[in-house]
């Protein structure tokens, strides 16, 4: 099959030449492998028994290979990331090494044999601008540069497009797969990570069925700010021995490690008037497919207004896997700019803002996610009120929607289908 270029192909085009060594980090099931095939001469599969035997036996190995040299699910052989620094140390150019792994670099590892040698880029599912459907026509990295032009475009994506593509998924292998297949493969990938990758990566799994139970309750409070004992409560309504906050603790640790769980962190910007924020984050996972799954709801439901959060009341959930839809591809887009992805609520919840995208010269870019075609004055009232508080470190005010049009208004905000946002 063809290779489908990333956005993450851009930036390993202008960082790789000069890095002696890249981790490409990432779930599983996302792409990196393919990813960093394109760039390898060399592939050390550590998936593979005999190779990976070979590797913990003799870690020179790597040293003593063709560069680039890729090491596949390096995780699986943590003696590797250090085999890699020491490489780096002792000389090796830059295109050396690329390691890919489904799971993060224990902190100790990144602080004292990774730090300034080894420099990890998040790989995620397929953003919406990659998945084919439209040619984006406003950029990110523009809006954050205040070179964007005018917002002017037309798309033919609808509403029914968005909830296929929640359901879908971006993982890529899944796209093309009739709905059954894919039901089961995403139900596989839910099992693999709880009685595989979870004990690889260090956790007892105990009861198997009490981890899956809580992340569909976190995948109910998709897009929310819901309290983990609300989640917990929500996993375990009849239950009276309940797992304690401690496990629960290790379940979303362990989780996050793994790169399912995706928590957007609560923005706390510094040298800025802003007060009385709330810390807390809202609650995503890798892929909105998965949350979808795990409550048991597809397409036709999406669009009648099935599913529900937890801590919450009823309402539209369509709504909330759209927001976790755009928050995936803004923080692709995100990366590819150097800047990085929060959300914004005062403690009182007068004010929110879907997504603040915060560039490496602070500059910021307030995203509200509309379920709708037609955007009015009050759903640009907090992006307004921002503006007031952050004056020209605001450089865009945007709402991202499921209409069929990019247009500015006449208050400067830019509306924009999902559809027609690019990086």
């Amino acid at each position: 099959m063809t290779y489908q270029r990333r956005i993450v192909d851009d930036i390993l085009d202008e960082l790789f030449p000069h890095l002696d060594a890249v981790a490409l980090e990432g779930a599983k099931a996302v792409g990196k492998t393919e990813t960093a095939r394109q760039r390898a001469r060399t592939v050390l599969a550590l998936d593979d028994e005999l190779t990976r035997e070979s590797v913990s036996m003799r870690p020179r190995t790597i040293r003593e290979l063709e560069t680039p040299v890729l090491i596949d699910e390096w995780q699986l052989v943590p003696s590797t990331w250090d085999s890699v620094r020491r490489a780096v140390d002792d000389g090796a150019a830059g295109e050396g090494f690329l390691l890919a792994g489904s799971a993060e670099a224990p902190s100790a590892a990144r602080i004292h044999t990774g730090a300034g040698r080894i420099v990890s880029l998040r790989m995620r599912p397929l953003s919406f601008a990659e998945r084919g459907l439209e040619i984006p026509v406003v950029s990110l990295r523009a809006l954050l540069g205040r070179t964007a032009g005018e917002t002017d475009g037309r798309s033919s994506v609808e509403l029914e497009d968005y909830a296929r593509e929640i359901i879908v998924s971006g993982f890529p292998g899944l796209r093309g797969l009739p709905p059954r297949a894919r039901r089961i493969q995403l139900e596989s990938y839910i099992e693999r990570i709880v009685a595989r990758e979870l004990p690889e990566n260090g956790m007892n799994v105990r009861k198997p069925a009490s981890i899956r139970s809580w992340l569909a309750a976190y995948g109910a409070a998709t897009a929310t700010t819901a309290s983990y004992s609300g989640i917990l409560d929500a996993a375990t309504p009849a239950e009276q021995d309940k797992p304690s906050r401690i496990t629960v603790g290790h379940y979303r640790d362990y989780l996050t490690r793994v790169f399912v769980l995706e928590p957007l962190e609560a923005w706390t910007p510094a040298l800025t008037p802003l007060k009385r924020l709330t810390q807390a984050p809202k609650h995503h996972l890798v892929d909105p497919s998965l949350a979808a799954h795990l409550v048991g709801i597809e397409e036709a439901g999406l669009l009648t207004g099935e599913g529900g959060r937890a801590g919450a009341g009823a309402g539209l959930w369509l709504g909330a896997l759209f927001e976790s839809l755009v928050t995936q591809a803004v923080r692709v887009y995100a990366d590819s700019a150097e800047a990085r992805v929060y959300h914004l609520r005062t403690k009182s919840t007068e004010r929110e803002i879907d997504l603040i995208v915060e560039g490496h010269d602070r500059s910021v870019v307030a995203i509200e996610v509309k379920l709708a075609g037609t955007v009015g004055d009050t759903d640009v009232r907090h992006l307004h009120w921002l503006e007031s508080q952050i004056g020209d470190r605001l450089a865009a005010k945007v709402v991202v929607t499921t209409g069929p049009v990019a247009y500015q208004r006449e208050d400067g905000v830019h509306v924009v289908p999902l559809s027609l946002l690019g990086p």
